[in-house]
């Protein structure tokens, strides 16, 4: 092979998104992957309508955005959209791959990756895919039969899913990598104004925060949470003005965690929602959870991701309509109450963690990029 054959440049499709969950661990794979090898070129294929329209510009990666839509199971006259988004879609997908000829395609979720994914299937383009829940969705489960390797976030996502050519493997989901040398617990809460031997709850639930949580949080402030406890909120961008006169010294109200590592090394235990970008940085950082799971989520997978995280003894799954004022405070009282059984949790949550697992999936995608 010749060094200019050597040297050039490897397009590889990124395929996926519609919420955070479906696009950072793209990112995450992405820039490892840059990481790993400097000839890779990744391109984002995304829908218009997903969270990558905001996101994706303010990225070091080019990118295409496709007018894709979901299926309208409620208002199903409405699904002509979806058909002919798909239709203009595939045309797209046509001149995007006349123009960079990928080598690869990797599908991380939503419906960009399902229709990137099977127009690379037809084009005889090899796909994997990165697979987060402990329930993959229809997407993944469909595609995993023309698909070469599926990176897991959760093991137990293997026994749901269909047997064949695709090979499972159990990487961890690609969070972004942590620090080399961790925070020290007692200097990060001094950061937030907590004394150095407070127990620290953390809560959030996501960027765009969970009105559940904030509504079952804010109430707990006002009632009275432990004295000897002290709380990091976030609630969200949009949320924050409604909860921004709650903060105090021992409760710190802010809209968002950026960057979020102090917050975690401060933190013994979080209530968070169930979702799998959020769990795996807490089960990499080793910090026990109250898992309220989002009912709406799809195929009622946050459900099925606090279940497992439940029984693997790395958090306490708490639906949400059993989310009380009562039942929160009594949940955390119990847990921080046992040094022994949260050091256990916390145990627990570590050897779920999988700190390096954007790393790991880059490097068998490159391995497969040698052989292709």
């Amino acid at each position: 092979m010749s060094a200019s054959v050597k040297d050039a440049p490897v397009t590889v499709l990124l395929a996926g998104g519609g919420t955070g969950g479906h696009l950072y661990p793209g990112l995450a794979i992405a820039r490892a992957l840059v990481r790993v090898n400097a000839r890779v070129r990744p391109h984002f294929v995304g829908a218009m309508r997903g969270i990558e329209r905001d996101v994706l510009p303010t990225t070091e990666f080019p990118y295409t955005l496709l007018d894709l839509h979901p299926l309208y199971r409620p208002k199903v006259w409405n699904n002509w959209r979806t058909l002919r988004g798909a239709v203009g879609a595939w045309r797209s997908m046509g001149r995007l791959g006349r123009e960079l000829n990928p080598r690869l395609v990797i599908g991380t979720g939503g419906y960009a990756a399902g229709l990137t994914m099977f127009w690379a299937w037809r084009h005889d383009i090899p796909v994997v895919q990165h697979m987060g829940d402990a329930y993959p969705g229809i997407t993944a489960r469909l595609s995993a039969r023309f698909t070469a390797q599926a990176y897991l976030g959760f093991p137990e996502a293997a026994a749901t899913l269909p047997r064949g050519r695709c090979e499972y493997i159990d990487t961890g989901n690609p969070i972004e990598p942590l620090p080399d040398i961790r925070p020290d617990a007692a200097a990060a809460r001094a950061k937030w104004g907590f004394p150095a031997r407070a127990r620290v709850l953390l809560v959030f639930g996501g960027s765009q925060g969970a009105r559940a949580l904030n509504q079952a949080v804010a109430a707990w402030v006002e009632h009275g949470v432990p004295s000897d406890l002290c709380v990091i909120w976030a609630t969200g961008k949009g949320q924050y003005d409604a909860y921004r006169h709650l903060d105090r010294a021992d409760v710190r109200v802010v809209p968002y965690l950026a960057p979020i590592s102090d917050a975690y090394a401060a933190s013994d235990l979080a209530l968070v929602r169930a979702g799998m970008m959020g769990t795996s940085e807490l089960s990499a950082w080793g910090i026990p959870m109250i898992l309220v799971p989002l009912p709406t989520a799809a195929a009622d997978h946050q459900t099925r991701n606090a279940i497992v995280i439940e029984r693997a003894g790395a958090g306490t799954h708490l639906p949400q309509r059993e989310l009380t004022t009562g039942r929160l405070d009594a949940t955390a009282r119990r847990l921080l109450g046992n040094a022994t059984a949260l050091k256990q949790m916390s145990d627990a949550a570590r050897a779920r963690g999988r700190p390096t697992a954007a790393l790991d999936i880059a490097e068998r995608i490159n391995a497969l990029l040698r052989h292709w």
